[in-house]
């Protein structure tokens, strides 16, 4: 089976970060606006997930825009979920954190353990995509509760964190390229801090004046967003991509 993860270039990133914004404000127009509470919308989005990651996985091969739809229905499934953690259950944005950090660790052992490789140039059998879209469900669902706990217990706000996330980011870019550091090791601490760096980002986009927000309706800064994203995909991403066997990199 062809390799079913999109080349990691640089507009996979900006794609990456829009689609992490996206589920924070996708999230939160469920959860808050249409005030289904944070139970129902996570039992919403995790059907959606399933329904989408499972198409995706009994495909043969890469589809583009259903590979996006799996993201951002985990990254919403995810701000629902670490909302429902830190606050309806009351374990709070440390304690969430830790928790979901420890369940990344254990899902890439299991998956490095079961498969010798967490390589993502490595996805061409259904067990290691079944392992990547639940590494990226649980590291989506961390990168919540990451961003939530650094803006609001910080002191440093909504826009403070988006600048930290934003700068650690650029650190992994420059140890990406001026050192020997794991390119995996690399991508998976990328892929972890971009998702915090969405949920600021959409926190920035739809909270009240007040509390460092721009006070946007999260319906119109999702559809926004939704369309950046589409755009982004249809200009910027091959659709041969579809079709090419992606060759192994070495990491």
């Amino acid at each position: 089976m062809r390799n079913k993860v999109p080349q990691v270039t640089v507009i996979f990133w900006v794609i990456k970060i829009a689609a992490t914004t996206l589920g924070e404000t996708g999230g939160d127009a469920l959860s808050m606006t249409l005030a289904l509470g944070y139970a129902l919308s996570t039992t919403i989005f995790f059907a959606l997930f399933v329904a989408t990651a499972a198409t995706q996985i009994a495909s043969s091969k890469l589809h583009r825009f259903l590979y996006w739809a799996v993201i951002v229905a985990t990254t919403t499934v995810g701000t629902t979920t670490s909302d429902y953690l830190t606050r309806t259950a009351g374990l709070g944005y440390l304690w969430t954190s830790l928790i979901l950090f420890a369940g990344v660790l254990v899902v890439l052992a299991i998956w490095y353990f079961a498969l010798g490789s967490v390589n993502v140039n490595h996805i061409t059998n259904r067990k290691a995509e079944a392992f990547y879209w639940l590494t990226i469900l649980t590291s989506n669902t961390l990168g919540t509760a990451l961003g939530d706990c650094l803006a609001d217990t910080s002191g440093l706000g909504y826009e403070g964190g988006a600048l930290v996330f934003g700068g650690a980011l650029a650190l992994i870019a420059a140890l990406y390229f001026f050192t020997n550091i794991s390119h995996v090791v690399l991508f998976w601490a990328a892929f972890i801090l971009t998702r915090p760096l969405g949920a600021t980002l959409g926190d920035i986009l739809t909270k009240p004046v007040n509390y460092g927000g721009l006070n946007l309706s999260r319906f119109t800064s999702s559809y926004a967003i939704a369309a950046f994203m589409i755009i982004f995909i249809l200009l910027f991403t091959s659709r041969s991509e579809e079709e090419a066997v992606v060759e192994t990199r070495r990491q």
